[in-house]
């Protein structure tokens, strides 16, 4: 049986209405972390840039390509991977580290594998490694972020569902919040996250207002200065 949201419903709705640069700047009014942790570094990209924001909770995983099994020609699908999956509240995005050296042997997600995932409540991909079959996987509405693109899913294979990994500097844990769009991807602390979509339209207001002062004809430094401290 699935595990209960942490998030309602309409709170992932409204969190989706912001790009994931307004919610990592309502994360820091907080103070619950630091500011350079809680997000993946430029290793990992935003395959479909143009799609809106991704929000869904993180099924964790490990994975291996670079070795053939030691027997058969390649290693078979594990269905146990798939259940594990399933404990995870939707929407689900699978989180893949990949554990080659260097990452990215092979791509263990095409637009097969993305079906499957999109079939079992996935909303997304994340991954240090590689992806394959862009085009087609792009109209199935799944969203990848990935260290690489490769041609082969070469042997590739699933192991240690559900623990902690890295990708990209960031550590995810089975069930974490997550937010991305082509800034990159991030986590949300599930003590916040109910907070966040308020304090972000607050900041995205404040921002605005900003931004329409140094366009006006009233602009002034000492204006600016007042405004500015809003912000901090």
């Amino acid at each position: 049986m699935n595990l209960e949201p942490l998030v309602r419903k309409d709170l992932l709705s409204a969190l989706r209405s912001f790009d994931t640069c307004v919610v990592s700047n309502a994360i820091e009014t907080f103070e619950v972390r630091l500011r350079n942790v809680g997000f993946a570094d430029s290793r990992i990209r935003c395959m479909f840039e143009d799609a809106p924001p991704l929000v869904g909770y993180a099924a964790t995983a490990r994975l291996r390509a670079g070795e053939p099994p030691m027997s058969g020609r390649i290693y078979h699908d594990r269905t146990e991977w798939w259940n594990s999956i399933l404990q995870i509240p939707e929407p689900r995005i699978v989180v893949l580290q990949d554990m080659d050296e260097p990452p990215g042997v092979g791509a263990f997600l095409g637009d097969m594998h993305a079906a499957i995932l999109q079939g079992l409540g996935c909303v997304g991909y994340v991954t240090n490694g590689a992806v394959r079959e862009l085009p087609r996987i792009r109209g199935l509405d799944f969203q990848l972020f990935a260290g690489s693109v490769a041609v082969s899913h070469a042997y590739a294979h699933i192991f240690d569902f559900g623990h902690a990994v890295k990708i990209g500097g960031l550590e995810v844990m089975s069930s974490d919040l997550l937010h991305g769009d082509r800034h990159g991807i991030l986590t949300i602390p599930a003590e916040i996250a109910a907070k966040v979509p308020e304090v972000a339209a607050r900041l995205q207001q404040t921002a605005q207002r900003i931004i329409d002062f140094c366009r006006s004809k009233e602009f002034s430094v000492s204006q600016l200065r007042s405004m500015m401290r809003e912000l901090n």
